[in-house]
């Protein structure tokens, strides 16, 4: 299958192996060959979304900075668009948006090209993409099964390889459990950092746009497009300068043995254990937490006044259209009108207190790890059972914005059934981007398909953004790559992988002897007479570049680099002198293909 993540598009379109219009073509004949599948409430016209590619092209010819050219993509369709109906998945609420939402603006003004707006829970008000009138959405990878909402149309057209990415929003998990039962990544930012100004509301003070994405390097392009303040919305806020960065040694937050809930999931509790080890192979250090103050916090959303804040939202429209509501959403929202004032404070003061002990939690972890959803369920499971089935789903989701935390679902192997399995990081807020390549990390490591596309994550290297951006691009070779040794010393400053690159060949690299942990070195020849070498492309304040290059020790230094398609950045090189007598690694092509050839040997100095 063609895949449609953002390297593999940007890699085509730069060589001119595809064009944007060929790739909407193989998009709308994809949606076209799924038929009715419950995925989308409006499409764009084939002929219109042509149009916008030919529009983008313009653009892109004439030297516009257009990091998501060519990007076909969809949205929840409770965003707005001009022109465009929202239905919030209730149909006698639509109306034809006045205006574009300033997340949708950004990504076509970036040179992406919406395909149309997808099914959601109605009123984003669930977790299992069933309640709707336009019919329950399934999992790509069993139609028996849930595909998880209320994001749930948005996470389908990524997994499916109808989109390269989806917005959704997540109040209490939206976007995060359709990413779980998907083998999706689900980015929930910090509240505030994306516009949600053209949202219809679910709890408005506690809403997020989400994206739902094939992998984190996506995730992490997106970010740098979407995560733009907006004045004239009044939740949002400014990202601090630096943003929070993650120490060398990751303190990684379990709950403790024998209060992790599964639901019976045997299963999912051994795939949640191996994610687990995994990450303390990468170097994370385990910490048993009490998790009991983050439950109780879940519970509020339900239980507590926040759902007079979900009424709230819609308070006008059901005064008229009462009997609009699909059934379980009526039966949610019922219950509100019985709240005051007072319960609401009442609840705020509960918040709080439970916020104070988390925060005994947090001085023990850096990152917190759970699964995203304990478990699955069938559709006919939850239409038996909805509301006491959706709470589980929410077991481990609907704490994270009451308590202003940020999260990203990554997927997490498969069950026997075939059915994938999730866990989400989670951390304080505005640590989105140490946390995101933090899950980049692991997902890389973890392997296997991206959606259910069949394309390996591995085999996909980080998205090259082809816009200007601020900081220092940095280029790395060896022990500074992804899964290195080293590589903390560029995530620890809060460095952002922007994408993966080979030089031009006119270096040759060496393995240099007697280094710990094992180095290359990359030596300047003449053009022509060396290979082209695999590097990392990385990006650090000026702040961060500045201590980083303080770091690094004879023979290496930091220099000029020059890459394959002819630009210039900074990167690692080595003093000639250094390379003579050294094994020279030039025809593997890079740090990473001569390492696999040492083989159970493990890592050593030639």
């Amino acid at each position: 299958m063609q895949s449609l993540d953002l390297t593999t598009l940007q890699a085509g379109y730069r060589a001119g192996t595809f064009r944007a219009a060929d790739i909407l073509e193989l998009v709308y004949d994809r949606i076209e060959g799924r038929g009715a599948d419950s995925v989308w409430i409006h499409r764009v016209a084939r002929a219109d979304a042509l149009a916008a590619a030919a529009r983008q092209t313009e653009r892109f010819r004439e030297g516009a900075a257009l990091p998501l050219y060519g990007v076909p993509f969809a949205i929840k369709d409770n965003i707005d668009v001009a022109g465009l109906p929202t239905t919030a998945g209730c149909p006698d609420f639509s109306y034809v948006a006045r205006e574009t939402a300033p997340v949708v603006e950004r990504l076509v003004e970036a040179g992406a090209i919406l395909v149309g707006k997808t099914n959601l829970d109605q009123f984003a008000a669930g977790l299992s993409g069933v309640r709707t009138p336009y019919g329950p959405c399934s999992s790509v990878f069993d139609a028996r099964y849930i595909s998880g909402g209320s994001s749930a149309g948005s996470a389908v057209a990524v997994a499916a390889g109808l989109v390269s990415f989806s917005l959704g929003t997540d109040t209490a998990g939206s976007g995060r459990v359709p990413a779980a039962f998907n083998n999706l990544v689900g980015w929930k930012p910090t509240r505030g950092l994306l516009s949600t100004r053209g949202v219809v509301p679910a709890c408005r003070s506690l809403d997020c746009v989400s994206v739902l994405a094939l992998t984190c390097a996506d995730a992490l392009a997106l970010s740098r497009v979407l995560a733009v303040f907006d004045p004239l919305d009044p939740y949002a806020r400014r990202a601090p300068e630096p943003a929070p960065r993650m120490p060398r040694k990751i303190r990684i937050g379990v709950p403790a043995r024998g209060r992790r809930e599964f639901f019976g999931n045997a299963e999912g509790a051994e795939l949640f254990e191996a994610a687990v080890r995994r990450l303390l192979g990468m170097g994370c250090e385990p910490v048993e937490i009490d998790f009991s103050p983050f439950r109780e916090a879940a519970d509020l959303l339900y239980s507590g006044p926040w759902v007079a804040e979900r009424l709230a939202a819609i308070e006008p429209f059901l005064r008229t259209h009462a009997r609009s509501l699909h059934p379980v959403t009526a039966q949610i929202l019922g219950g509100a009108g019985t709240l005051s004032a007072a319960d609401a404070f009442r609840g705020l003061w509960r918040l709080q207190e439970l916020r104070r002990q988390a925060d005994a939690a947090w001085s023990r972890m850096d990152v917190l790890v759970l699964p995203t959803a304990a478990t699955s369920y069938t559709i006919a499971e939850v239409e038996r059972e909805p509301v006491l089935l959706n709470t589980r789903l929410g077991y481990y989701t609907n704490f994270v914005n009451l308590l202003d935390l940020c999260a990203v679902a990554v997927p997490a192997g498969f069950a026997a059934s075939g059915l994938p399995f999730g866990i989400s990081l989670i951390a304080p807020a505005f640590a989105d981007q140490a946390l995101t390549a933090l899950a980049g990390d692991y997902h890389r490591r973890l392997g296997g398909p991206v959606g259910a596309t069949g394309v390996p994550v591995e085999s996909l290297h980080a998205v090259q953004v082809a816009e200007s951006h601020p900081g220092v691009d940095v280029a790395v070779v060896g022990a500074h790559l992804s899964g290195e040794p080293l590589n903390y010393q560029l995530t620890g400053r809060n460095a952002v992988l922007v994408g993966a690159a080979r030089t031009a060949p006119c270096y040759r690299l060496f393995a240099l002897a007697g280094t710990v942990p094992p180095k290359p070195g990359l030596v300047r020849v003449g053009d022509h007479e060396g290979g082209a070498i695999e590097v990392e492309v990385w990006n650090l304040s000026e702040e961060a570049f500045g201590s980083f290059c303080a770091s690094v020790p004879p023979p290496l230094a930091i220099g000029s680099l020059r890459l394959a398609d002819g630009s210039w950045v900074k990167g690692f090189l080595c003093e000639s002198v250094a390379a003579i007598g050294a094994v020279d690694l030039t025809h593997f092509g890079g740090w990473r293909a001569y390492r696999k050839t040492l083989g159970s040997q493990g890592p050593r100095n030639p």
